[in-house]
């Protein structure tokens, strides 16, 4: 269980957190973005996907404390 002093992140942190994020996913050729939202009323960073994740292969729930969601987008294209 996270404590109160961990549960509120902020905005430095989570942007602290999508740039290893963007370090540690920019080799999975399936990531189409990597951004800040909020979850839960709290800041978290959230990693798209053009597909999902190869079987076997799995996110971790945060990075340094921010949680980390991950949604599958589909395939970005400009119009």
């Amino acid at each position: 269980m996270m404590s109160e002093a961990m549960s509120e992140i902020s905005l430095e942190q989570a942007q602290a957190a999508k740039k290893t994020a963007l370090r540690r996913f920019k080799k999975l050729g399936s990531v189409t973005g990597v951004g800040i939202t909020r979850l839960r009323g709290k800041y978290a960073v959230k990693v798209n996907l053009s597909e999902p994740m190869e079987p076997g292969v799995t996110m971790p729930t945060d990075i340094g404390g921010v949680p980390l969601c991950v949604e599958v987008t589909g395939s970005i294209k400009a119009r």
